[in-house]
């Protein structure tokens, strides 16, 4: 009985020790600090009195600035880029006379942040190579499809990366989902016509949002396979932001899997019959797909 109560006690002392050594490790955060007069200055590269809008060279310079601040946070498109010296760069594609919206997140000490946002007017200017519009239209109309057969004719990688180092499709991997019987056609004139016969593939959240056909069924990894759409018509538009050739849709065009985004993509490779398109989708990743001439 002495050596249960002996043990009994120790154990006491030793348990009530380790309560007392807990205590004394008191850790306190430092106050948290909101980031206050927030501005955001924009510099539209070789505006001037006669061309407030800009060179036509679309590339607009962004400097923030704020009190209590330890990094600033640039959001356009819903696209993040830290910036911790408050500065950032963009290159505006589309074509003509356009107000983007960019908005800026002074962070401070403790994570909290406040924000602004800043609507600027920048004229684009570009006249895309002929032999890039001989390539897309033969010159009147061009048709064209996904290049089923060959291997990575789809597919996906981070939003910062430029190749799929995701996935990469097999040949014929998405057969029978609506996809590889597309046709999409570039006229001259601007007019986009895409052939859906009755079906297409994508991902769900940007088709719900976009076309709202009911009682779809959903696919894995959230797709929707053969999901109806009928064929439709709008407009296309080339531009070269940062100097990269990009492929505009109007609305809702797209290269074979719909995946939402700006409906803009980079024309990372082409040649007289084929080309490797590259966009953000609608989840922030790069989505890429290589297209074939039909005739």
């Amino acid at each position: 009985m002495k050596n249960i109560k002996f043990l009994f006690k120790t154990v006491f002392i030793a348990v009530a020790t380790l309560l007392i050594g807990c205590e004394e490790e008191n850790y306190e955060f430092g106050d948290l600090i909101t980031p206050t007069n927030v501005v955001i200055n924009a510099e539209i590269v070789g505006a001037s009195a006669e061309n407030p809008n800009g060179d036509g060279s679309g590339v607009v310079n962004f400097t923030a600035m704020a009190d209590d601040v330890i990094t600033y946070k640039y959001i356009y498109e819903g696209v993040e880029e830290m910036a911790p010296a408050g500065m950032q760069s963009y290159s505006f594609g589309n074509t003509g006379l356009h107000t983007y919206t960019v908005t800026v997140i002074a962070i401070g000490v403790g994570g909290v942040g406040s924000s602004t946002t800043v609507e600027v007017e920048v004229l684009v200017t570009y006249s895309p190579p002929a032999d890039l519009l001989e390539m897309l239209t033969g010159g009147s109309s061009r048709t064209w499809r996904v290049k089923a057969e060959a291997p990575g004719h789809y597919g996906l990688s981070p939003g910062d990366a430029f190749e799929p180092s995701w996935w990469s499709a097999a040949p014929d991997e998405k057969a029978g989902l609506g996809t590889y019987d597309d046709r999409m056609t570039f006229h001259i004139d601007g007019t986009f016509d895409y052939e859906t016969n009755g079906d297409i593939w994508g991902k769900a959240p940007p088709m719900d949002a976009d076309f709202q056909v009911p009682g779809q069924e959903l696919q894995p990894f959230d797709e929707y396979y053969n999901y109806p759409l009928d064929p439709f018509t709008e407009t296309w538009s080339l531009s070269a932001p940062g100097g990269s050739e990009t492929l505009s849709f109007s609305q809702f065009g797209y290269a074979g899997m719909y995946i939402g985004g700006d409906h803009a993509y980079e024309i990372q490779s082409r040649s007289e019959n084929e080309m490797t398109l590259r966009i953000i989708g609608f989840d922030n990743n790069a989505w890429y797909a290589t297209l074939i001439a039909v005739d």
